[in-house]
């Protein structure tokens, strides 16, 4: 069974048929779909979410791309949730240094904040990385955290050297799809198997075949295929290979937790109105 260890199933782009959806990919070898959320508002959904789905897994946190319309106040109310214990992460969070309009001091202060709260949680971190690499690498070294995921990674074999020294897993997906993607599909043949995992990011990121659609869930069978192919392995090896992957980031997922080395404290009151 494989794990998609990013995938926006509380997306409004599925409300119409998302069971359906979940369904596909479920039928197509599917097992477990770790959703982040991306705002405040977010929290709920994805909750309920993993509340009706036994293989739904859930993470809360503020998107560098929400920063902007995000309150100080949210900070606060994220840590009351993960409190409640029942999220597997910190995510999605991070930093966008591609999309203009949004302060990247801004973006930074609450990365930070959002790290130090993962730490303190004991939680590994989802993080979103475009253009920004090397500032994320920085504040990882400064603010130590359980590992997690560097979801969509794009850099270099240097760079992912360094997230896996941090304890990262990369993932990979729909941009293996693309031919002209050298460099991802290098990576994706060459890396060490035991850091890699496998997301969808949908409704995000369509693969070269669906250009212009929407990413469907059921993609990460194929995106399986082609990691194995790369690597010239067999499809059955890479499936139980990134699933262990995956398990060994979020401890609901499997039992070898990543974060065994850093202890809980006990959780203040639990979340309020959002």
């Amino acid at each position: 069974m494989l794990v998609d260890t990013h995938i926006h199933l509380d997306a409004a782009e599925f409300d119409a048929d998302r069971e359906q959806a979940m369904d596909a990919a479920r039928a197509a070898g599917v097992g477990g779909f770790v959703v982040p959320a991306v705002d405040v508002p977010s929290f709920d959904r994805v909750a309920a979410l993993a509340a009706r789905h036994a293989d739904v897994h859930h993470a809360y946190g503020i998107h560098p791309m929400y920063v902007m319309a995000a309150q100080d106040g949210d900070l606060e109310v994220l840590e009351a949730c993960l409190a409640q214990g029942d999220a597997m992460a910190v995510g999605e969070i991070g930093l966008d240094f591609f999309v203009p309009g949004i302060d990247p001091l801004r973006q930074e202060r609450f990365f930070v904040a959002q790290l130090r709260l993962a730490r303190a949680c004991g939680l590994p971190v989802i993080l979103h990385v475009r253009r920004a690499v090397d500032q994320i690498l920085k504040h990882l070294r400064r603010n130590e955290v359980c590992g997690g995921i560097a979801h969509a990674f794009n850099g270099s074999r240097q760079q992912a050297e360094t997230f896996m020294a941090l304890g990262f897993k990369l993932g990979f997906g729909g941009a293996m799809s693309f031919d002209g993607s050298t460099r991802i599909r290098k990576l994706a043949a060459e890396l060490p198997l035991e850091a890699i995992v496998l997301e969808t990011d949908a409704p995000d990121i369509p693969p070269a075949w669906s250009q212009g659609r929407r990413n469907e869930p059921a993609n990460l069978a194929r995106f399986a295929e082609i990691l194995a192919g790369l690597r010239g392995m067999p499809l059955e090896e890479v499936g139980l290979a990134t699933t262990r992957n995956a398990a060994a980031v979020f401890p609901s997922i499997g039992q070898a937790g990543a974060c065994r080395a850093f202890s809980r404290p006990t959780p203040p009151p639990a979340c309020g109105a959002r």
